[in-house]
């Protein structure tokens, strides 16, 4: 026997106390649709089942009576393919120990393998288990090795293994590696099979320190809900910590810890859910062949994004707040069906899409269009770390509703820094996001570390709701240098050290150099390889004091002083080594440009 959808959907909506019973060998097939139940979902039988397929989801209303039976539901996930980089996953099933028992923990082994490309879209294999490094798609093997939890801790060796049978609470997440061949980053499908999720779930959090959590039901989960709930803004920062994880070159395909390219992608998004605030995991922005390749950006193609809908099977961070309650909740009062699209996306390389508006504009950079009231800028730190080159991507949100405090849904904390980075901070905290009431007094401090002597750059990644005449400096108080970023990158030399008060960011200054700035536009700066020689030309007759030239690893290799204005100055590169070096013009005034050159014989 097998009961049909429509009737399916006409029990559901049939009533506010409206339960879904399905019996002996029947199920229920659903494909692209929601199914609603408002209360118990009783897969009486072990041959009783429910199978969401193509993007169907069951969402749960708010009845109490909680799930029953010992059948079984079935839901598809794709995760990546590649068998070097992680996904983080929550399941949204558990295992079925009894009839009454609901919200069960969950077993790596109840993951099956689909039997996609046939007629079949029903039936799964079993998944095979191996002590290797590396797992198979074809048929569906996972290594074990990767198989971890991680709960309430800020430290790495608190990372709890798993293995293919280890019990994981509901609500709690895990990683798994993908399984594929050295040739393959494409989607690997997963069969999520077991007794679905309804109700509260609650997860432990403690102060300061991290858990990994998800997803934990069958449907999509709204985050704005999820940080929102009173239950979970006293318990948590509003920070979410999605995994990002770099094997698209060949030094990267590693399982070395120390090697990995890696880092978590952060996300929040304001009380009415108009204003989303995400940072990118920080990666490098140079090729070998010095290259320029953009910082991947929000949306663009190629690059991970987190949404506001957290899509089926998704698992993230999230960190305790000082105060916080010890628990953090999820409930069906989070549920959304939303499809993956354009406002749901799983944390992956590559994600089929189906169209799906979310309500929110997007520029041609992938970043979302913010609403009038509010403003918003982004700054782009470049660090150059024994010829590593990397960026920090740090963002400002100004309403008339930010305190000069911390504002929840608007501010992003920082899961752990870099010795070299830069952050905001509040109360010795590190932001990647701050919020502030707008005024063109305000001044903003920038911290830096710095690990070893390097060039360092600053420059404006996407500035929005800013008159064009509203000018935004980086303020350097130890060399009383302000650069107007709307104009220009501020590029400098800097020595290894931390340094807390060394960088702001203003509004107004008090020492601009806008003849300058205009001058510098005009400055050539040139390698002639052919003879050797660096060529400064100075059309405007702008007062150079010096030419420094810097190899990558931030040493000085030569320093030409001026005391007269010229119109050409010329330094000889002969011994100089092939490779990329940044020239810094000074003025004597204090004004900085700098430019990057190649020197070859």
């Amino acid at each position: 026997m097998k009961i049909s959808l429509i009737a399916c959907l006409m029990l559901c909506f049939s009533s506010a106390s409206a339960q879904l019973s399905v019996r002996n060998n029947a199920y229920v097939f659903v494909n692209d649709q929601i199914l609603f139940v408002e209360d118990d979902v009783n897969l009486e039988e072990s041959t009783a089942k429910i199978y969401l397929r193509s993007e169907a989801q069951l969402i749960q209303g708010t009845g109490t009576t909680g799930n029953s039976g010992i059948g079984e539901l079935s839901v598809y996930q794709q995760g990546n393919t590649n068998q070097w980089e992680y996904n983080y996953w929550c399941s949204p099933v558990g295992g079925i120990l009894s009839d009454t028992n609901v919200n069960n923990a969950f077993r790596i082994n109840q993951l099956d393998d689909p039997l996609l490309g046939t007629a079949d879209l029903i039936d799964s294999n079993d998944s095979f288990f191996t002590t290797n490094y590396n797992g198979n798609d074809s048929p569906l093997t996972i290594s074990d090795r990767w198989l971890w939890s991680f709960v309430s801790s800020s430290q790495y060796s608190q990372w709890l293994y798993l293995g293919d049978s280890g019990d994981i609470a509901p609500g709690l997440g895990f990683t798994m590696k993908g399984s594929g061949t050295t040739a393959n980053f494409g989607d690997t499908n997963y069969d999520f099979r077991g007794k679905p999720n309804s109700g509260n779930i609650t997860s432990p959090v403690a102060a300061g320190q991290f858990t990994l959590v998800g997803n934990p039901y069958p449907s999509a989960l709204d985050a704005r809900d999820f940080l929102y709930d009173t239950d979970n803004l006293a318990a948590i920062t509003g920070t979410l910590f999605y995994w990002d994880h770099d094997t698209s070159t060949p030094q990267r395909q590693t399982h070395v810890l120390q090697e990995y390219v890696g880092g978590y992608h952060e996300f929040t998004i304001n009380s009415d859910g108009s204003l989303p605030t995400l940072a990118p995991a920080v990666f490098m922005t140079y090729t070998e062949d010095d290259q320029e390749f953009p910082l991947p950006g929000p949306g663009e193609s190629g690059t991970r994004t987190a949404r506001r809908y957290i899509p089926i099977g998704q698992g993230f961070m999230v960190e305790g707040r000082v105060g916080t309650t010890g628990t953090v909740t999820a409930k069906n009062s989070h549920r959304d069906y939303v499809k993956l699209g354009a406002s749901s996306s799983f944390f992956r390389n590559s994600e089929g899409q189906n169209d799906n508006y979310d309500g929110f504009v997007y520029q041609d950079n992938g970043l979302v269009v913010v609403p009038s009231d509010y403003k918003r800028f982004r700054i782009n730190v470049d660090f150059t770390v024994s010829e590593n080159q990397y960026t920090r991507q740090m963002i400002l949100n100004f309403h008339d509703t930010a305190t000069m405090g911390f504002d929840y849904g608007l501010e992003l904390s920082r899961s752990s820094n870099y010795e070299s980075d830069a952050y905001f901070t509040i109360d010795d905290k590190a932001y990647s996001a701050q919020a502030y009431p707008f005024s063109d007094t305000l001044i903003i401090p920038l911290v830096l570390d710095i690990e070893e002597q390097q060039p360092l750059r600053f420059r404006i990644f996407d500035i929005q709701n800013f008159e064009d005449s509203q000018n935004i400096y980086i303020h350097d108080i130890q060399d009383n240098i302000y650069v107007n970023l709307r104009d220009q990158d501020y590029e400098l030399n800097i020595d290894a050290g931390h340094y807390p008060d060394r960088f702001e960011i203003v509004f107004t200054a008090d020492n601009v150099l806008d003849i300058e700035d205009i001058e510098f536009s005009d400055l050539t700066i040139r390698q002639n390889n052919n003879d050797q020689q660096l060529n400064v030309i100075n059309p405007n007759g702008l007062d150079i004091k010096s030419i420094e030239v810097y190899d990558v690893a931030g040493k000085r290799m030569l320093n030409g002083l001026y005391d007269t204005v010229q119109n050409r100055y010329e330094l000889s590169t002969s011994n100089l080594s092939e490779g990329v070096y940044i020239v810094n013009v000074k003025s004597n005034s204090n004004a900085v440009t700098s430019e990057k050159i190649i020197v070859k014989h």
